[in-house]
């Protein structure tokens, strides 16, 4: 019985290596950083950023100034006036952690809207590429720790040639 399913386990797994499989690698970060609506993509992010961030600076100035008045009148005031001002300023503080919290995930969404078509693109390229060039699976270089890689089956350069994308020089 042993034998019978040693003999059934060699089989299976000499048919899966005699399959014609062919695995390439990518560096797909190394190419969407080169596009040039990457760039642009990338830019209006940044802008969108800023905007966020010019709001959140005239927040944080106001709220500092609160405190800057309470603390100077807070030895005049009763206790009423001191627990209503705590309460106010809390929630000030409130509202600053939620809108922190809000616009790093609201420029987490407008990255990703905008990054989406250089991605989609970028996916469109890598299966003509991996189409014409017989490969039946492509693996990402880009986060992946790999132990080793052999550079003949990396599509990169022709995924760059083929969205027409000329490799920058290195800088010296």
């Amino acid at each position: 019985m042993k034998l019978k399913i040693a003999a059934a386990l060699v089989i299976f797994a000499t048919s899966f290596s005699n399959a014609q499989n062919k695995l390439g690698t990518i560096n797909s970060e190394y190419i969407v950083n080169l596009m040039p609506e990457s760039q642009v993509a990338m830019k209006s992010t940044q802008e969108y950023g800023l905007k966020l961030d010019s709001s959140f600076t005239i927040k944080v100035t106001d709220f500092n100034i609160r405190i800057e008045k309470y603390t100077k009148r807070e030895k005049e005031m009763g206790v009423l006036e001191k627990k209503t001002i705590q309460k106010e300023l809390t929630t000030l503080e409130e509202d600053l952690n939620k809108y922190k919290k809000n616009a790093s995930m609201l420029l987490g969404l407008k990255r990703d809207e905008l990054m989406r078509p250089s991605y989609k693109k970028l996916s469109d390229v890598i299966a003509l590429v991996s189409k014409e060039n017989g490969f039946t699976q492509i693996l990402t270089t880009t986060g992946n720790q790999f132990a080793y890689l052999d550079a003949t089956l990396d599509i990169t350069l022709l995924v760059l040639d083929k969205l027409g994308i000329v490799i920058p020089e290195p800088i010296k």
